[in-house]
């Protein structure tokens, strides 16, 4: 039994996306190596950027994480590794996409640490609990997307007084 998040099918706007933002296509990923362990005292600091341009064939790491800090520099301790992916359709990852594995979804993006870059990016994703990638159901060849939120104005506007 997969133990993925307590958000059931819906995911709550917990991390509200930029007004600046426009539409945009889901990047999607496939899980090349599975990871298993979590820690407590992990100190990844949040980078101060809401957003991050991803090229197919890059590779990146996923953290689960039930912080919801999104200041420049906030320390994320409390962490689930599930694993590394492969871009395959490259894009914009924005914070407040929503995570989805399989067409499931398990979290929000919360924002990136780049103490591995220019490796790889630790994407972080805030869930409701820290998930290890055997508790989201992960293997390799699980596919990840990275969706934006739904629209929540509905009026995009014209961008003119």
């Amino acid at each position: 039994m997969l133990n993925r998040t307590s958000y059931g099918t819906q995911v709550p706007a917990l991390l509200a996306p930029s007004p600046e933002n426009g539409d945009k296509r889901t990047v999607r990923s496939e899980v090349v190596k599975v990871l298993r362990h979590r820690r407590t005292d992990r100190g990844m600091r949040l980078e101060e950027f809401a957003s991050r341009c991803v090229r197919q064939g890059e590779l990146h790491e996923l953290v689960t994480t039930d912080h919801l800090e999104t200041e420049e520099g906030s320390r994320i301790d409390r962490v689930g590794f599930l694993g590394f992916v492969e871009i395959s359709v490259s894009g914009v990852l924005d914070r407040g996409d929503i995570v989805l594995v399989d067409g499931e979804p398990i979290g929000t993006l919360l924002g990136f640490d780049a103490c591995h870059f220019p490796n790889h990016y630790n994407v972080l994703i805030h869930t409701a609990w820290t998930l290890t990638g055997p508790e989201a159901g992960l293997r390799p060849g699980s596919q990840v997307s990275f969706r934006p939120p739904p629209p929540t104005d509905g009026d995009p506007g014209t961008g003119r007084p």
